[in-house]
C-alpha cells in the first residue's frame, strides 16, 4: 500500500469516526472527507476534476429526494398516523394485543417513512397510550424501536441503505420483493415473539382504552385519499418497472411532482420538510468512497475476499452479512452500504443475489443494538426521558443484542436455504 492509498484511507476513517462519534453533523462529517477527498486527489492527480463530477451518483440521489417528497405529502395528510392509531384502537386494552399492534405498526410505517419520521410518530402514539392506561412505556416504545428498525427491510424504497444496494445491484422492486419478504415476514414474527418473552411482566394489566376515532384526525379527507392514491400509484410503477424502460429514480421524481400538483401544499414546506441531512451525508460520503476506489484500495479488498473465500459463494454471504451487521451497529448502515458496494460490485464472483441479499439485511439489521447506534435510538431514549424515565445503556444493549443476534442467526439460515448455498 503506498503512501497516497493510506492518506485516502485515513480521510475515510476519519470520516466514520466523526459520523460514529457525532463529533459534528453527519452531513458535516461527509461534506468534510468530501473536501479532503476532492484536495488530495487533485493535488496528487489520483483523479481529474471530471472524473470527481461522476463520483456523485445523481439516480441514487434522484430516488431518496422522490420519495421522501411523496411520503412527506402522505405524512402531512395524517395518513401514517391515522394507520398506527388505528392498529392500536383494534388492539384495545389488552396489553398483549396492544403490545403486537403496535411492533406490527411501527415496523410497517417504517417501510415508507424515514426511521426518524416513524419514531416521531410512534413516540406520540405510544406516549399517549402509556399515559391513558397508566403502563410503563418502555417496553412498548423499545419494541417500537427495534421493529422501525427492522421495517422496511425487503423493499427498495424501504431504507436509504436499501436504496443504494438496489441502485448498484441493478435490483428492481419485484426482485427486492422476491429475495427478501418471506425473510422479513419471518424476522418480524420472531422479533415480536423474543421481544415479548423479554418484556412480558412489564405490560401491565388489561383495561378499558378510552373511545377515540382515528378518522377523526384526519382534517382533510380528500387530501387523504388523494395520497393513498399516489402511495399505490409509486408502488404499482415500481413493480412495473421492467416494462417501463425507466430507472426507479423516474418513477419516484415523476410520482413526486404529481404529489406536489395534486396535494396543493406550498412546495417550499415540503422541501423544508426533507431530510436534506441524509442526502448531504450520502453525497458526501459517495465522494469520499469514489476517491478511495480511484486508489484501487477496493479492489484490492475485493480481490482478497474471492482469494480468502475461493468458490465459496456461502462462506462470503454469510462474511458480508455478519460483517456489514456488526459494523452498522456502530456506524451509519448508510455509511456501510456506500463502502460495500463497490466492493461487492468490483468482483464478478461476489456479484450475487445472495451476496447483495446479505449486505441488505445486514446494514439493516445493525442498527438498533445500543442507545448509540442510530438516531432512532437516540430519539428513543430521548422520548422516554421527556415522560420522565430513563434507560440505561445497559437495558438498551441487552435487548439490542439480543434481537440483533437473532435477527442475524436467522438471516444466515434463510440465506443459505432460499439461494440453495452448499455449506
Amino acid at each position: 500500500m503506498d503512501n497516497v492509498t493510506i492518506v485516502f484511507l485515513l480521510v475515510y476513517l476519519l470520516t466514520l469516526l466523526l459520523s460514529a462519534t457525532e463529533t459534528v453533523p453527519l452531513s458535516v462529517a461527509a461534506l468534510l472527507g468530501a473536501l479532503l477527498t476532492a484536495w488530495f486527489g487533485l493535488q496528487y492527480h489520483v483523479f481529474t476534476y471530471d472524473d470527481a463530477l461522476r463520483f456523485i451518483d445523481i439516480r441514487l440521489l434522484g430516488l431518496v429526494i422522490g420519495t421522501m417528497v411523496v411520503v412527506e405529502v402522505a405524512r402531512k395528510s395524517g395518513l401514517f398516523r391515522f394507520g398506527a392509531l388505528y392498529a392500536i384502537k383494534l388492539a384495545g386494552g389488552n396489553p398483549k394485543r396492544l403490545f403486537v399492534a403496535i411492533c406490527l405498526a411501527s415496523a410497517s410505517i417504517s417501510m415508507f417513512l424515514s426511521d426518524s419520521t416513524a419514531m416521531l410518530l410512534m413516540a406520540a402514539a405510544v406516549a399517549t397510550i402509556a399515559k391513558l392506561l397508566n403502563y410503563d412505556p418502555v417496553p412498548y416504545l423499545l419494541s417500537a424501536t427495534i421493529m422501525i428498525n427492522l421495517g422496511g427491510t425487503s423493499t427498495l424504497i424501504g431504507s436509504v441503505s436499501n436504496m443504494i444496494i438496489g441502485i448498484e445491484a441493478g435490483m428492481n422492486f419485484t426482485e427486492f420483493i422476491s429475495y427478501l419478504a418471506l425473510c422479513e415476514v419471518m424476522l418480524w414474527v420472531l422479533t415480536i415473539y423474543v421481544l415479548y418473552k423479554l418484556f412480558q411482566k412489564r405490560l401491565g394489566e388489561k383495561k378499558e382504552l378510552p373511545e377515540y376515532n382515528p378518522w377523526e384526525t384526519i382534517e382533510d379527507k380528500n387530501l387523504f385519499w388523494k395520497s393513498v392514491l399516489i402511495l399505490v400509484l409509486l408502488i404499482l410503477l415500481f413493480l412495473a418497472l421492467e416494462n417501463l424502460g425507466v430507472g426507479p429514480e423516474a418513477v419516484a421524481l415523476g410520482c413526486a411532482i404529481i404529489a406536489l400538483v395534486m396535494s396543493g401544499f406550498d412546495p417550499a414546506e415540503i422541501f423544508r420538510e426533507i431530510d436534506w441531512e441524509t442526502v448531504f451525508f450520502i453525497a458526501g460520503f459517495l465522494f469520499v468512497v469514489g476517491g478511495l476506489e480511484k486508489t484501487e484500495f477496493l479492489s484490492m479488498i475485493s480481490t482478497g475476499l474471492v482469494n480468502f473465500a475461493g468458490n465459496n459463494v456461502w462462506l462470503v454471504t454469510v462474511l458480508t452479512l455478519w460483517i456489514s451487521g456488526l459494523m452498522s451497529m456502530i456506524v451509519s448502515n448508510i455509511a456501510v452500504a456506500l463502502t460495500f458496494v463497490p466492493i461487492i460490485g468490483g468482483a464478478s464472483a461476489l456479484n450475487t443475489p445472495a451476496v447483495w441479499s446479505a449486505l441488505v439485511l445486514g446494514t439493516n439489521l445493525g442498527g438498533a443494538t445500543t442507545p448509540l447506534s442510530g438516531a432512532v435510538c437516540i430519539m428513543a431514549v430521548g422520548a422516554l426521558k421527556r415522560e420522565g424515565i430513563s434507560v440505561s445503556f445497559a437495558e438498551f444493549t441487552k435487548v439490542g443484542l439480543i434481537t440483533s443476534a437473532i435477527q442475524l442467526l436467522f438471516s444466515t439460515i434463510y440465506l443459505i436455504a432460499r439461494f440453495g448455498l452448499v455449506v
